[in-house]
């Protein structure tokens, strides 16, 4: 098996996919490298795409505070492919990092196919927004 398809099938998002429709969006995916210490995604500024991480370690801050580690099977990125807002956190590798990434303009067509992934990233998005009111408390 592929490293694309090994790590799809650990994203939450993506669960309950049938073996051939993982294969079609693994082809989808994007190599992306990132060394140690370089910003994945800044807080506040554009950008489009979901990730998976392969390999090595990321850290999610917000406002400047440490909200989480990511490791191996981790994603981030979900908001990314419904909106063309600002990302809402930042990541940076906190060791080399190997990711395979997705765009919105590869996702939409994926997700029209398949509606059980449009409630699923409904679900991953109200579980975070309850998340980000409980930071806030």
């Amino acid at each position: 098996m592929s490293a694309p398809i090994e790590a799809l099938r650990n994203v939450p998002l993506l669960s309950g996919l049938e073996e051939r429709d993982l294969e079609h969006l693994a082809r989808q995916l994007h190599e992306r490298r990132f060394p140690e210490g370089s910003e994945v995604t800044t807080e506040g500024a554009t950008g489009a795409g979901f990730f998976v991480i392969t390999e090595g370690n990321a850290e999610v801050t917000v406002g400047g505070e440490h909200r989480a580690a990511l490791g191996p099977g981790d994603s981030f990125g979900e908001i990314a492919l419904i909106d063309d807002g600002v990302r809402s956190a930042s990541i940076v590798a906190a060791t080399d990092l190997l990711c395979y990434g997705l765009t919105p303009w590869e996702f939409r067509p994926f997700v029209e196919e398949h509606p059980q992934v449009a409630w699923a990233l409904l679900q991953t998005l109200a579980r975070r927004a309850r998340e980000s009111q409980a930071h806030e408390r």
